[in-house]
């Protein structure tokens, strides 16, 4: 019996529009994705490998020493389940909107069906059953059920690789820019395969796409009313720098591997909501989706939209490490790790950033990138958002923390946070505040993008402090390994000295903490005068505007309050009112860290209301621009509400912690967690909080504030 919770149709879905749809429906295994289009629409679908990208010069009209050279775009691909169907008269049929869409989660099946029609009004059925391998993630298996409702007459059926046509440049920066460069280099076809090699001549990447069908790509054959016509595609996608599965690859194979490696997914990583079946079914397509985006290698990362998409050009964000890696970290522990692996594995380029923006030693990783070198052309929004290196910096930790992974961080985490906390303490100064000698960071762009290049950002600073304390702490556990990577005693000393002196803008009058130190001279954004029509604000006023007034893309100081969960009660209470009233939410990530926070204040209407916003975004496309691809990381946000806001989880003084908030609106929360080698099950209801230790050794934790030693 289907699992409903985890079924995805139609009916969870707020438009039928093709290119929403195949975007929502979109399947992946980290290594590349298929959207979801009907099999003959030749403008919604394709196929987008994660870190395939074409460079391109960026051109400036005026431009100054450092800034990014090339742009890295991402490059949507022939869709692998796109399908020809002709009548006798070589005319073709077409599909209109698909009568049924069904997303099993539990096995990574999907099964969707399709009208068709040709000129003459004759009528097909065509279902298309869809899974991809997971650890067999080059291959696909596509199977086609043609039906014929009123046609009789012969049918040419065929599937081959044709290249998309990319549509013109647009000014919205979260869409991706048109790609003409690519070649196809090489397409060998027989009876019964075609291979298609496709090159980006810039960047010097190539890839392989490959359809195979023991019937032949190419059919003809007569079909009379309620005849049936079974064809079965295995397509694969391989870079050429990759050596190719030799394995033969069998349909029962792959979709034996699909749904094993959900079934060991879903019973490690599980969240059940009770008691809120729409909600419940939302975060299962989430965390679904996350891991469907995550690359597996540690050669990439996560893009902005995952593989389901290519909007914002397919680059990495500081999103991954913030709001997508707890998720890993707690369900998929190796997939975390191969993340961060990524960021170990660029930083060359991290360092050689670091020497271009004027910093003798360290490394800063890229704003946003595929190969590591920065792909943004506007710098104040985006190289200056020095942040990203503390970020990762946490991420490591934190993984380390939360895995006990120590393996990992001798062979690449201590090497990671070294590197960022000696650009901290080479790019911070010291500098005089209210009569003492503090250390400043000037004209850096904290989360908040509607704010920028100003000075001691809070978040900023914030993170920048633990930085160099982590390298502190780290550094002195493991001197001699440290020194090798230029954390000698002197250098610790500094680096110590520098943490404690981190200035943290704090308003007395207010009492509250100040996103930056000009923050609250500015007025206040006229929200009452700004039209609805007029949101995100960034695609309607100009860059400067926003700077001068005090108005938050998303969350910014409260994120910090967030991630250190030190702030008094009463000051968070004041913070979060203050900067509630002026936060716009045009970024997808803001509202998780809203709901988070609310949730641990005992909030609960505003726990709840971001929490839904949060939780159902794509599917209700409260963005707007879902059509370009998921927003990955508030997929990781929903987990963030429900498991560090709802179930309040989180480490502190070295000890997993659980406070139970769970909405009055649910029966039952029940989540599984990975800790430390170990399995737990949280299981948390109004009136108790159980915790069990599924799998592993003993472990005591701290449970609603009284400790509970945990035993199988």
């Amino acid at each position: 019996m289907k699992d409903l919770s985890k079924m995805m149709t139609l009916a969870d879905v707020s438009s039928q529009k093709p290119a929403y749809l195949a975007t929502i429906f979109a399947q992946g295994n980290g290594h590349f994705g298929m959207r979801a289009s009907a099999p003959t629409d030749a403008e919604s679908g394709g196929t987008i490998v994660n870190g395939f990208y074409e460079s391109s010069p960026i051109q400036y009209g005026e431009k100054a020493f450092g800034y990014a050279e090339n742009n890295q775009t991402a490059v949507l691909l022939p869709d692998l389940r796109r399908m020809s169907i002709r009548n006798a008269e070589e005319q073709p049929f077409l599909a209109e909107a698909p009568s049924s869409l069904k997303f099993d989660l539990a096995s990574g099946e999907l099964r969707g069906v399709w009208p068709l029609r040709d000129p003459s009004g004759s009528r097909l059925e065509l279902t298309v059953v869809s899974v991809l391998g997971q650890t067999l993630d080059q291959f696909a298996l596509i199977t086609y059920q043609l039906r014929s409702v009123d046609y009789r007459g012969l049918l040419t059926v065929s599937n081959h690789l044709t290249m998309p046509v990319f549509g013109a440049a647009t000014d919205d920066p979260r869409q991706p820019r048109p790609i003409h460069t690519l070649q196809v280099s090489a397409t060998q076809k027989d009876a019964v395969s075609e291979t298609m090699r496709i090159k980006a001549p810039t960047s010097g990447q190539q890839i392989t796409l490959k359809l195979a069908c023991q019937d032949g790509l190419d059919r003809v054959q007569p079909i009379v009313p309620e005849q049936v016509l079974t064809r079965a595609v295995i397509a694969s996608v391989s870079r050429i720098n990759r050596q190719a599965s030799r394995k033969r690859v069998t349909p029962d194979a792959l979709q034996a591997d699909a749904k094993q490696f959900w079934t060991d997914f879903w019973a490690k990583a599980d969240v059940q909501i009770e008691g809120a079946p729409a909600l419940n079914r939302a975060l299962h397509f989430n965390l679904f989706q996350l891991v469907s985006s995550a690359g597996r290698g540690g050669l990439t990362n996560v893009a902005a939209k995952g593989v389901s998409g290519v909007g914002y050009e397919g680059h990495y964000f500081w999103d991954t490490e913030m709001y997508m890696l707890p998720f890993y970290t707690y369900a998929t522990p190796d997939i975390a790790k191969a993340l961060l692996t990524y960021r170990y594995h660029v930083l060359p380029q991290a360092k050689k950033q670091a020497r271009i923006v004027g910093v003798k030693d360290g490394a800063l990783f890229s704003w946003r990138t595929i190969n590591g070198e920065e792909a943004s052309a506007y710098f104040p929004a985006s190289t200056a958002q020095f942040h990203i290196d503390a970020d990762i910096a946490y991420a490591v930790d934190r993984y380390v923390q939360v895995t006990g992974d120590e393996t990992f961080l001798h062979a690449c985490g201590l090497e990671i946070i070294a590197e960022t906390a000696k650009f901290w303490l080479h790019f911070g100064a010291w500098s005089p505040v209210d009569g003492k000698q503090r250390f400043c960071f000037f004209d850096v762009t904290g989360p908040d993008e509607y704010s920028a290049m100003v000075n001691n950002n809070y978040y900023t600073n914030r993170m920048a402090k633990h930085n160099l304390s982590l390298a502190v702490d780290w550094g002195r556990r493991f001197p001699e390994e440290a020194q090798q990577f230029g954390l000698d005693d002197a250098t610790l000393t500094a680096m110590a000295k520098a943490a404690a002196a981190v200035e943290l803008p704090f308003d007395a009058q207010l009492g509250i903490n100040a996103q930056d130190d000009e923050a609250f001279k500015k007025p206040i954004w006229p929200f009452a005068d700004t039209p609805k029509d007029k949101y995100p604000l960034l695609l309607h006023y100009h860059p400067l505007t926003l700077y001068r007034y005090q108005v938050n893309k998303q969350a910014d100081t409260l994120l910090a309050d967030y991630l250190f969960d030190d702030v008094p009660a009463a000051q968070l209470r004041r913070e979060y009112a203050y900067y509630e009233k002026i936060t716009t939410h045009d970024s997808s990530l803001s509202r998780s860290i809203f709901s988070a926070l609310a949730a641990r204040m005992g909030d609960e209407k505003r726990a709840y209301d971001y929490f839904m916003d949060t939780v159902r975004m794509d599917l209700i496309d409260l963005q707007g621009n879902a059509t370009d691809g998921l927003h990955v990381a508030n997929l990781g946000g929903s987990w963030l509400s429900v498991v560090t806001g709802f179930a309040g989880v989180r480490r502190r003084s070295g000890q997993l912690v659980i406070e139970n908030h769970l909405p009055k609106a649910w029966r039952k929360l029940v989540i599984n967690l990975q800790y430390q080698g170990r399995h737990l099950r949280l299981t948390l209801t109004h009136n108790k909080t159980v915790v069990d230790l599924v799998e592993g050794t003993p472990l005591t934790v701290r449970v609603d504030g009284q400790e509970r030693p945990l035993k199988n």
